[in-house]
């Protein structure tokens, strides 16, 4: 019980986070016990979260803000709390994927991480690294809450056709996968396209990037390694890299023949049923 006592709430987002969550419960005169039977979760847990041991998930959050009538106030602390989670490289692009109006993505071999699904980032994010995998994919997952945003970003995504084959986490999870795609077919804030193999040489060859754009900044063009992000504000390469993009849209299929490649790749590969009639896969 010390821990709770001495918890500064100024040493980290969550930190911070425990603070507020133990500071709601106390006020509602609730014992962390009787706070985990309303929500569904145990007291260790309850304990661990306002201790800064555990990271809250987005789900745990929405719970207590019902609870406790706080108003919304640790479903926002939750998201703050997740960006702090990112490795310490990747934090400035969770910011820019927040900030941006328009993001501009290409990828060469799989889903990015606006898009995936909870077991295909599982599968991904646990290939080589399995310690805190459920924190990790979590906020991964909070990421996609850009796009619930009042004014959310325009998203143009050029997927490689390689990135429907490359069979990650298992059938099942592709096709769960390639049903997430699908299921953004008929939002225009949400655009896929294909780049298919028969493409040939093309200008995305040296690998994915992301580009993003401001209202007023100027444009970042975001690249990755092993381990290591790289963004950049430079003119002359965001020049280079939106011409790129603009000739990759013009040899990617059409936001339609996507849409049916990807649909044929999940039944044919992955054993989907096409849904009757020409509405998108839920």
């Amino acid at each position: 019980m010390t821990q709770i006592h001495t918890l500064d709430p100024g040493a980290s987002p969550l930190d911070y986070y425990g603070f507020e969550l133990r500071r709601c419960r106390e006020a509602a005169g609730l014992t962390q016990k009787q706070l985990g039977d309303i929500l569904g979760y145990t007291e260790s847990l309850v304990g661990q979260i306002e201790t800064a041991r555990k990271c809250p998930t987005l789900e745990f959050s929405e719970r207590v803000d019902v609870a406790l009538e706080t108003g919304g106030l640790l479903s926002r602390l939750a998201v703050l709390v997740m960006r702090h989670q990112l490795p310490a490289w990747f934090q400035q692009v969770a910011e820019l994927e927040v900030r941006a109006t328009e993001i501009c993505s290409f990828q060469t071999h799989m889903v990015l991480g606006l898009l995936q699904t909870e077991k295909y980032a599982r599968a991904v994010l646990g290939s080589l690294d399995r310690s805190d995998l459920d924190d990790r994919v979590a906020v991964r997952l909070a990421r996609q809450r850009v796009f619930e945003k009042e004014e959310p970003p325009t998203f143009w995504a050029i997927l490689s056709e390689a990135a429907l084959y490359q069979e990650i986490g298992g059938a099942d999870v592709m096709r769960g996968q390639l049903r997430k795609l699908l299921a953004s077919e008929n939002n225009p804030r949400i655009n896929i396209q294909v780049l298919p193999f028969s493409a040939g040489a093309h200008v995305g060859l040296q690998g994915s990037f992301d580009l993003y754009r401001f209202e007023r900044d100027p444009a970042i063009v975001y690249t990755e390694g092993y381990g290591r992000g790289h963004p950049t504000a430079d003119r002359a390469t965001a020049r280079d890299c939106s011409l790129r993009y603009d000739h990759l849209q013009a040899a990617a299929l059409s936001l339609g023949d996507s849409a049916e490649l990807i649909r044929r790749v999940m039944e044919e590969r992955y054993g989907g049923q096409r849904e009757s009639g020409r509405d998108p896969v839920a």
